[in-house]
């Protein structure tokens, strides 16, 4: 059976970044009690970590089968809105030469809100806490950088594959990033990301291609993979 090494800290945080996760138990509770009890305390204190840890695994495996076709070894990866970084480590596993960027945010917000927020203002991430994860799951530390969005510049360098799943124009407005990808970006660079609205990107991108779709939610995303800026 494979799965992440996974604190009951880091598992807590994984639960607010991925709900799916949650038990049905949980999910009961976060009716009941309303979302600020849950993130505080139930989410914590009524999960099995070994139990999230496996899920979790699978969940980011199965995102990693989505986007297989585009990596490469000696790739240069930047993700926004890494979370815990299961994807990197996954990532990391199948392509050794591989090295990572990612940009997070610092915080947790005190309310979870599920959405668009076009003001940028919420997180659920611990920097402590992300690294702790990414070291005990292999990732060598001189292959990874964790840029505060808050606090400092974006890197001014070219990636290979950028990737953004359920963050980028699912949580965010596309235009945040907008200026930044075009600059960090090459004609090949695959930039991959979930939207509601795919055609509107066949605006700004030579290359839209629609990868995954999933119709089972609220938003019934779709994973696109684009390149080259018109």
């Amino acid at each position: 059976m494979q799965s992440f090494v996974l604190s009951r800290d880091a598992a807590h945080l994984v639960i607010l970044q991925r709900i799916e996760l949650a038990s049905p138990r949980l999910k009961k509770i976060r009716k009941l009690f309303g979302r600020y009890l849950f993130s505080r305390i139930f989410s914590k204190y009524l999960i099995n970590p070994k139990v999230i840890s496996y899920n979790y695994y699978n969940v980011m495996k199965n995102e990693f089968l989505t986007i297989k076709e585009f990596l490469n070894d000696n790739n240069k990866f930047l993700s926004i809105g890494s979370g815990m970084g299961g994807l990197e480590v996954i990532i990391n596993n199948n392509f050794k030469e591989s090295s990572f960027t990612m940009i997070e945010r610092n915080f947790v917000s005190k309310k979870i809100r599920y959405g668009w927020d076009n003001k940028n203002s919420e997180a659920y991430n611990n920097f402590k806490l992300l690294e702790e994860f990414l070291q005990k799951n292999k990732i060598d530390q001189k292959k990874y950088e964790i840029i505060d969005y808050d606090k400092q510049k974006l890197p001014p360098r070219k990636f290979d594959v950028i990737t953004s799943l359920y963050s980028l124009d699912f949580h965010y407005d596309f235009e945040i990033y907008r200026g930044y990808l075009s600059q960090s970006s090459n004609k090949n660079t695959a930039i991959i990301f979930d939207t509601i609205r795919p055609q509107f990107f066949k605006n700004i991108f030579k290359f839209v291609e629609i990868i995954k779709e999933d119709n089972n939610t609220l938003h019934k995303s779709k994973r696109i993979v684009c390149r080259e800026f018109i």
